[in-house]
């Protein structure tokens, strides 16, 4: 078993993402996440990630500073062709040293763009210039190179801000030798497990058992990412990699095993996905009557690849009368108990399913605010499956702002639906009890 080899080690990773874009907000990191994961993957420890406007005192700061707690660092963005991408400047004047323009890597650019119908001008070949210490980084998914700098104990890699060209050019050349240098003989291996609508407190409680083993394990770690609607539960082991493999499987297993009907599945998987995978190996499709959710439930399962195979069809009937004339809702129900009422919801999947020929269908009705309708409260919902054994209702009292009840309410949607077909799986053969109370971490 190989140890972290400490902090500032050949293992230990900063991460610099240079752009006044990041910090105006108008572009959205993504980025700094994938270098963190695949740093991860690799054994490696991402020890910062720091965002540096397009200034070169500024980036030249930061390069020094994180050369001090880091054996490598990787810089994002500022090596294009415009006169506010200063990275190549700024690494030169961390070194000291001129820059230079580098022959091979101006004729790799003007070939480059040659391929393209493209004439290599000044502006785009003072991405040729490196400084004078340094080597290039060839690019095989675009036409920037990087740059690789020795400064002081550590290496500093220079890459664009394109996320296809970072995540080619770190594979290819920047992993592999931050790896082959920390001589990294124990990766890190890691899996996670996705929870559905329990908040992260009762997740962690339910995981009591399992936290108090990792955390009598000096290789492993638990870590949790929590979402509206979901939470990430993400196991960590670094060992070599059969015996990192074997004990990840173990704790995969405690998780599940605790986490119980809550577990929606593996590596980011989706209720959506849950749903639409599920209905897949069953053959079998699904239709949506929707009212406050005004179409999010269908929404969410047309995201995941392949639901044309599955969904029949969305009916939303927000008014009243269409409740009746589209879905077949008796109209005295619609008056007592009224629209937002269990019985209501149920129709209304019973509808869409007979007008559909689904062979399962969700409908939602309630009130998402932020005023009250009649007696009913803001967050006052109720939602319906229907299937081959029955129909089953849930009420559910959801607090916060409209948005927020709006997404718990298709959350909870695709939820049931996912409850009811892994009942139906398990060969229960009868639906469950009609109608039942569910509070906001339900």
């Amino acid at each position: 078993m190989t140890h972290l080899l400490g902090p500032g080690g050949r293992d230990a990773v900063a991460v610099l993402l240079v752009g006044d874009e990041l910090l105006l907000g108008t572009v959205q990191d993504t980025n700094g996440a994938w270098l963190a994961r695949s740093c991860t993957a690799a054994g490696l420890r991402t020890v910062a990630v720091q965002v540096v406007p397009d200034v070169q005192d500024r980036i030249t700061d930061a390069v020094l500073r994180a050369v001090a707690q880091a054996g490598s660092v990787v810089v994002s963005g500022g090596i294009g062709p415009t006169s506010d991408d200063l990275t190549r400047e700024a690494l030169a004047a961390a070194c000291g040293c001129a820059l230079v323009r580098d022959e091979p890597a101006a004729a790799a650019i003007e070939a480059w763009l040659a391929g393209l119908g493209r004439t290599a001008g000044p502006a785009v070949l003072r991405m040729a210039r490196r400084p004078e210490c340094a080597e290039m980084i060839v690019n095989p998914a675009g036409s920037a190179p990087g740059v690789r700098l020795v400064l002081a104990d550590a290496v500093v890699y220079a890459v664009p801000g394109v996320p296809a060209e970072l995540q080619s050019m770190v594979e290819s050349r920047v992993l592999p030798d931050i790896v082959r240098r920390a001589a990294l003989r124990a990766p890190t291996l890691s899996r996670t497990v996705e929870v559905a609508l329990l908040g992260e407190s009762a997740v962690t409680a339910l995981l009591n058992d399992v936290e108090a083993a990792v955390a009598a394990d000096p290789t492993a770690e638990l870590a949790y990412l929590a979402r509206p609607a979901h939470v990430t539960v993400r196991v960590s082991v670094r060992d070599t990699p059969q015996a990192a493999a074997s004990r990840l499987q173990g704790y995969i297993l405690a998780v599940r095993d605790a986490l119980g009907e809550y577990v929606i599945g593996e590596e980011g998987t989706t209720l959506a996905q849950a749903v639409v995978e599920s209905l897949a190996e069953r053959r079998q499709t699904v239709a949506t009557a929707e009212s406050l959710t005004g179409g999010g439930v269908a929404r969410e399962i047309t995201t995941v690849p392949g639901a044309s195979a599955v969904l029949r069809g969305g009916v939303v009937a927000y008014a009243s009368d269409l409740k009746t004339s589209m879905l077949g809702v008796p109209p005295d129900l619609l008056v007592d108990p009224g629209a937002v009422s269990a019985v209501v919801a149920g129709q209304m999947a019973s509808g869409v399913k007979r007008v559909t020929g689904a062979d399962w269908a969700v409908a939602t009705t309630g009130v998402a605010g932020p005023e009250a309708v009649g007696s009913h409260p803001p967050g006052e919902v109720y939602i319906a499956v229907a299937g081959p054994a029955g129909t089953v209702t849930r009420r559910l009292r959801l607090p916060g702002e409209r948005a927020r009840v709006r997404r718990m309410s298709t959350a909870h949607a695709l939820d049931l639906l996912r409850r009811q077909l892994a009942t139906d799986v398990a060969g229960a053969g009868s639906p469950a009890p009609r109608e039942s109370a569910a509070g906001p971490n339900r």
